[in-house]
């Protein structure tokens, strides 16, 4: 699917250009004279609004095309430059002064201010209906939405086939750089790298593009125009995120279309590294059942060898010994655990026996099973143990 913002559309903000507002038919029948700005036309029109008092600028919030008859302007030279200049200060996107009885053709002094300021500034030199013109932007500001949704909604769709068929984090994130055409990373919380896709300029790897504008700089804003959306966690506080997406635009313009495709993708990301994580928790639980009930003699010793090899446990012939991490209060009930029973395993890794580690959260217990080559070892392996499990990077888990 092609990616590229319609150019009717500015891709700053959610609305139609100036341009496309002089090209409909509304505006097109009054016959459009642009007197400043022409180099501004591709300014957003967010909304339209007509009014006729002199402080109009205070009822607006920035993006209006203001239309007018200009009996809100003032009579004297300072009025009329006052009240173009507040428009301009408020940010609207254009001026457009319907010629007639208030105004034959529009002041110098109104017209001089436009220029100066930056303004947009449009005389009419017919009599059009307000209403139709502004009934025809407002439709096509809303078919634009529409057009954008419609857009992000198909990422999503793609996004969502791509696991249906086996897919996973490296797709999803390959489908939106597509879309983006610029390099999309997932980070931490706390901005390191989790992984990379889409390329940068010129084919530049994307880790190049991660390292030069994010790595060194994680803790500074983006670049101008970077699109950054939280991949939600589910729990509360710090986990309420578990990871970030981040589009940066070293190749081309970021539009309002990709933050919403970036939106969709955070909400699929979320299933998907979640589901990874209960996946490795239930798995940990079960090991953790496995080796209660065997302490507690509800798996016999005949069976245990065979279920033991199914959760991947092959010690040979030697002795087992038994073992309890008890973590008190470390953690509740509900959080953590399958984190917590990878950084066991990565402890234990150096102590260079077979080793079954389970969680059992609601006692708060992580029961393991190493497998020794001879009784003589015991006590040797049973120190290494207790001393891998009080190992510093478990403190914090």
């Amino acid at each position: 699917m092609d990616s590229r913002t319609d150019q009717r559309f500015d891709g700053r903000g959610a609305g139609i250009t100036v341009q496309r507002a002089l090209e409909l038919p509304g505006l097109r029948s009054g016959l459009p004279e642009v007197l400043a700005g022409a180099d501004r036309l591709g300014r957003t029109v967010r909304w339209v609004h007509a009014g006729e008092v002199p402080h109009i600028a205070s009822l607006l919030k920035g993006g209006e095309l203001l239309l007018t008859t200009g009996y809100g302007l003032g009579t004297r030279p300072a009025e009329q430059r006052a009240f173009v200049r507040t428009l301009a200060e408020r940010g609207i996107a254009a001026l457009v002064v319907e010629l007639g009885p208030r105004f034959a053709r529009l002041p110098a002094s109104l017209v001089e201010t436009a220029r100066s300021t930056g303004l947009p500034l449009v005389q009419l030199h017919r009599e059009v209906p307000f209403v139709t013109v502004t009934e025809e932007i407002h439709t096509e500001i809303v078919n634009g939405h529409y057009a954008l949704l419609q857009q992000a909604e198909e990422v999503h769709r793609r996004c969502t086939e791509a696991l249906l068929g086996g897919g996973g984090v490296p797709q999803v994130l390959a489908i939106l750089a597509d879309f983006g055409g610029n390099p999309v990373f997932l980070e931490t919380p706390d901005g390191q790298l989790l992984y990379a896709a889409g390329a940068g300029p010129q084919g530049a790897d994307p880790l190049q593009v991660w390292e030069g504008l994010r790595g060194p700089h994680k803790d500074a804003p983006p670049p101008s125009g970077s699109v950054l959306v939280d991949v939600p966690g589910g729990g509360p506080g710090t986990g309420s995120v578990r990871a970030r997406l981040v589009l940066l635009p070293v190749r081309a313009p970021l539009a309002p279309v990709h933050r919403m495709a970036a939106e969709r993708a955070a909400g699929i990301l979320a299933v998907v590294l979640m589901q990874a994580r209960q996946e490795e928790e239930l798995a940990a639980r079960g090991r953790g059942d496995f080796l209660t009930d065997l302490a507690e003699g509800r798996i016999t010793a005949d069976d245990a060898p065979a279920q033991a090899r199914v959760l991947g446990f092959k010690p040979g012939a030697g002795p087992l010994l038994p073992v309890v991490m008890r973590l008190g209060d470390a953690l509740s009930p509900g959080g953590g655990w399958a984190v917590l029973a990878r950084a066991v395993a990565e402890e234990l890794a150096s102590v260079g026996v077979p080793v079954l580690l389970g969680v059992r959260p609601v006692e708060g217990r992580v029961p393991l099973l190493l497998g020794l080559r001879s009784e003589s070892e015991r006590s040797a392996v049973a120190d290494r143990v207790a001393a891998a499990l009080r190992a510093p990077s478990l403190i914090y888990i």
